[in-house]
């Protein structure tokens, strides 16, 4: 191996000096910041900061306020999705991710406590705190109660006795029909009948049947259309 290749040291990795070292001038004046800032806190009897302080965000302008909209935590239920990002940062990942704060939550949970959360209600500019309902809203929303159960109470009334009408008229032409076929089957299957039993002669109309029940022992004959019986 000849001396010049030996010293050759380009496949090496070349470091900016002058970014490194503007980070570490930065990283200084934020730990001494730091420092003041906790011996302030000091005298005022607080408790230290242990790291840098956190992003300021603003004030909060409004109370907690009731979500608008669904959040659809279930729309994906059951789907096959392609994932676009494969890092490990940003929108596109699996599981829910929350543009106004930056982060992605594995699972449904997670997302819903981080939504009622304080630091992602100070993002949004609310507080945790909720409005304080006055006497005439109460009152407002008594009335509106009441009258939703006035209604659903009428409509279910109304329901029951349609169903009930309903009922009794099914109930009344199911009696008509066996009605009109019990007279149907007595007019059919009925015919004079004379039976003589003991000298005397019996003439009467009776079911076919129950005179093939009556006269099973019997010699039965027909003459004229009519069904006569000997019983002897």
């Amino acid at each position: 191996m000849s001396a010049s290749n030996a010293a050759d040291t380009d496949f090496r990795k070349k470091w900016d000096k002058e970014e490194y070292a503007e980070r570490a001038r930065k990283k200084d004046v934020e730990e001494r910041e730091r420092m003041q800032d906790n011996e302030e806190r000091m005298r005022q009897g607080k408790r230290p900061r242990k790291g840098p302080r956190k992003e300021d965000l603003p004030k909060p302008t409004e109370l907690m306020k009731q979500r608008e909209g669904p959040l659809e935590l279930d729309k994906n239920l059951n789907k096959t999705m392609v994932v676009q990002n494969t890092s490990n940062r940003g929108a596109g990942q699996p599981g829910f991710y929350c543009e106004t704060c930056g982060r992605n939550y594995k699972d449904s949970i997670g997302y819903l406590d981080h939504l009622n959360s304080r630091a992602h209600l100070r993002a949004i500019g609310q507080t945790t705190k909720l409005e304080r309902s006055t006497l005439a809203q109460v009152q407002a929303r008594i009335a509106m109660l009441r009258e939703k159960t006035k209604e659903a109470t009428s409509a279910k009334a109304y329901d029951f006795d349609k169903r009930l009408a309903e009922v009794k008229a099914v109930e009344q032409k199911k009696r008509e029909e066996k009605k009109a076929a019990k007279q149907g089957g007595e007019g059919e299957n009925s015919q004079t009948v004379i039976v003589h039993y003991g000298g005397h002669v019996l003439e009467g109309f009776l079911p076919l049947l129950d005179i093939v029940e009556e006269t099973e022992m019997a010699p039965i004959m027909y003459s004229s259309g009519e069904r006569r019986a000997l019983m002897m």
